[in-house]
């Protein structure tokens, strides 16, 4: 977030502010981690002004998340080479960036809802039955098309399962919230000062070119730069009909008719490792483009 934010205001020292609340679970306990945050919509200046941020793209978002996610997880000796390169393959990542509708000051009713919603319980004791003839737990799914019937030892290993480690925070703060931030202010006393609003340097169309920056962070290639003259291209239209795709692809000699290979799935030791149950982050047809091992060493 920091990144895309700081895209779109010139002062370098600016910083965006959020709440980073971790979850492990999905709908029906399983092993499903993702993050909600709560980020402020814009960038905070040293000087007490705050810039208003245009709208976010959230496929570069996704593309720098995962491209960090990845790198962190391969410094750590978690991911192999080998499951990387594997991943290039893959339709889908399992990686997905969602952005909500913005809260304007005073909706306290907004506001309500969602900090209710960033930090929950693993389970809702509305959705669950416990069946005591046969020590079983029925379980719904939030939409209440499924249900899911677990042993109550079964069910009670999938709860404690999600229960954080001792001395482990699950609610993080960072840029313009983290405490080292706050403690600034109040050295200053100017912890409670309410910024001035700026109005966004970048208009949300122009903001939403600054996807060859953050491309540039990832590949440290300049995706407007032509590669035989070096001149400096621009951005003509956008389309994503598969058939109007097709039909440039095949003009410039680009488009593969031959299947994709099947991936065969990763070795046992790495599975835990894999996002299950993640929501695609685009329709089926859609393919991730492609990222080269070589960037994350």
């Amino acid at each position: 977030m920091k990144a895309v934010y700081a895209a779109g205001v010139r002062e370098k020292t600016a910083i965006p502010g959020a709440a980073i609340a971790i979850q492990t679970f999905g709908d029906f306990l399983g092993y499903n981690p993702h993050l909600h945050i709560l980020v402020s919509d814009g960038c905070f200046h040293e000087s007490g002004m705050f810039s208003v941020s245009a709208s976010v793209d959230t496929k570069a978002l996704e593309m720098l998340f995962r491209h960090n996610v990845l790198k962190m997880l391969l410094k750590k000796g978690k991911i192999s080479r080998d499951l990387i390169a594997l991943m290039e393959k893959w339709r889908h990542t399992g990686f997905n960036v969602f952005v909500g509708q913005r809260i304007f000051p005073g909706d306290e009713t907004a506001m309500e809802n969602l900090a209710r919603y960033i930090i929950r319980a693993s389970f809702s004791q509305e959705r669950m039955t416990y069946l005591q003839q046969t020590a079983r737990v029925e379980y719904r799914s939030k939409d209440g098309s499924k249900t899911k019937v677990f042993d109550a030892l079964e069910w009670l290993a999938a709860m404690c399962s999600h229960v954080p480690n001792e001395g482990e925070q699950m609610v993080r703060y960072h840029g313009n919230y983290s405490n080292v931030s706050r403690g600034n202010r109040k050295k200053l006393d100017a912890d409670d000062a309410v910024p001035c609003i700026l109005e966004p340097e970048l208009s949300g169309r122009r903001c939403r070119r600054t996807w060859a920056r953050l491309i540039q962070k990832i590949y440290e290639v300049d995706p407007l730069v032509c590669p035989k003259c070096n001149g400096q291209m621009r951005v003509i239209a956008f389309t994503e009909e598969m058939d109007v795709i097709r039909k440039v692809l095949k003009h410039l000699g680009l488009w593969d008719d031959r299947p994709r290979p099947k991936a065969n799935p990763p070795p046992a030791a790495e599975r835990e490792y894999i996002i299950e149950d993640a929501v695609p982050s685009a329709d089926d047809i859609a393919v991730d483009p492609i990222y080269p091992a070589e960037t994350y060493f």
